[in-house]
């Protein structure tokens, strides 16, 4: 256990950095001028640059072997990277004198996200890598209790820094609050700590090894080289028919998650702050994005208890089941919000969304990572991620627009959106094939730090 552990903490920092910029990076972008329709448009760099990473990153992780590793010198570039634009991001008004504040803020936003897709894969791919069928569940709820714990502490540092450490929260107009630039500042520190660990403590499979352990992809060392496009292509063609019908339902929840993310906090501004959308710089502002973070913190803390029953759930019904009936609760929970006035009644919302969260987090790598094969499970893994990052450059595209011209400007219409998706979600899951594992059974000899068996 403590080794399925080990592996995962890198996972703990790197969701403390993407809380941070989930809980505020619309926040920071209001502060630097941007309208609340144009928001959607500011996150589009995050999907665009992910679709683009993730594969060539996957692709690359699954051919790289050296002395530092397969998939940990992916992981460990892009820990540092993002720890160097979590610290600009916040003071991108400081640099005004070469770009406008917005331009740099949104740019920080586009190279956070790229870097974290850097780490991120070949994360996923480490645990799959490390892991039977049998110990999947296990694996990925581990590593979601650990991204949620991560989570919680990035979406209420704000909060914490403000009300425990008395950091001022707020700010001149066109300036960041100084609770969520030092919050920005100790995000980058844990990531890079995090990161380290999971390096330090944790011992790949050699080539040799995995070809002995995955006996039917011995050409896993011999095969002969492709072009990274064509390899990418002919693998995005050939993939399962079980990754093709969880494509659909990941894209209706992360066209939700993407709502959420974009207009949580213009939408709890107006709806339950009852502050106009061009005060962007109010006590009242700052208490309402601190709520935010507040709540944003709830939903992984839930995420993460929830992350640890998933294993019995799913033995008790099946990750199909599992994975349908926490999406209803999410989508449940989104569309609570229409009828919510007192802020703390947004916590039983949020309960509802972090179930969603941890199971959206766990459950489709289970199920997916038991239908591919062990040589293509890095490469996979990126072109998995086409399903997450198309429906929010699609929201991106039109979510502003909706918000426009059919909601008249009240995002709290965008979040109701957002949980009817979630429904939609639930039932496409039911539609799902699992199919039979492929690769190492159970009786695969599981390594980290050395040999650890009966895990």
């Amino acid at each position: 256990m403590s080794s399925i552990i080990n592996m995962s903490v890198g996972f703990f920092g790197i969701q403390f950095a993407f809380a941070l910029q989930n809980g505020n990076a619309s926040r920071i972008l209001q502060t630097f001028g941007a309208e609340v329709d144009h928001l959607s448009l500011f996150w589009l760099a995050a999907p665009l640059t992910g679709m683009i990473v993730q594969p060539i990153i996957g692709h690359y992780s699954d051919k790289t072997w050296n002395r530092f590793g397969r998939r940990k010198p992916f992981f460990l570039v892009g820990a540092l990277l993002t720890a160097i634009a979590l610290v600009i991001m916040p003071n991108a008004s400081f640099l005004g004198g070469l770009f406008p504040a917005i331009v740099v803020g949104a740019t920080m936003l586009m190279l956070t996200d790229a870097s974290i897709n850097v780490a991120m894969e070949p994360f996923r791919a480490l645990v799959a890598d490390k892991l039977p069928d049998s110990q999947s569940s296990l694996g990925f709820s581990v590593q979601t209790f650990l991204i949620g714990a991560g989570a919680i502490l990035g979406s209420v540092m704000p909060f914490l820094m403000a009300e425990y450490l008395k950091v001022q929260s707020t700010a001149v107009a066109g300036q960041v609050p100084p609770n969520v630039i030092y919050s920005f500042y100790i995000g980058a520190a844990v990531l890079v700590a995090a990161i380290l660990w999971t390096v330090v403590t944790t011992k790949e499979y050699s080539p040799e090894e995995t070809a002995r352990f995955f006996p039917e992809e011995t050409d896993i060392i011999t095969a002969p080289r492709e072009s990274t496009f064509n390899t990418i292509l002919k693998d995005f063609k050939a993939m399962p028919k079980t990754m093709r019908q969880l494509g659909l339902v990941q894209f209706f929840s992360w066209f939700a998650l993407f709502s959420m993310w974009v207009f949580t906090t213009p939408a709890i501004a107006e709806h339950i702050y009852h502050l106009p959308q061009s005060d962007t710089s109010s006590a009242a502002y700052a208490d309402a994005g601190n709520w935010v973070g507040v709540l944003f913190g709830i939903y992984n803390g839930v995420s993460a208890i929830y992350a640890l029953l998933l294993p019995k759930i799913v033995k008790l019904t099946s990750k199909k089941t599992t994975h349908s009936i926490s999406l209803i609760a999410g989508g449940l929970g989104l569309i609570s919000i229409i009828f919510i006035q007192d802020k703390y009644w947004l916590i039983v919302s949020m309960v509802g969304v972090g179930m969603a969260w941890g199971s959206i987090l766990a459950m489709p790598y289970a199920i997916l990572a038991s239908s591919l094969p062990a040589k293509k499970m890095g490469v996979y893994m990126g072109i998995f991620n086409f399903f997450i990052t198309m429906p929010q450059i699609i929201n991106g595209l039109f979510g502003g627009l909706i918000l426009k011209y059919f909601f008249h400007m009240n995002a709290v219409y965008s979040l109701i959106m957002a949980g009817v998706f979630m429904l939609l979600g639930a039932f496409a899951m039911s539609k799902v094939k699992e199919n039979p594992p492929v690769g190492l059974g159970d009786e695969m000899e599981f390594q980290a730090g050395g040999n650890v068996t009966g895990i």
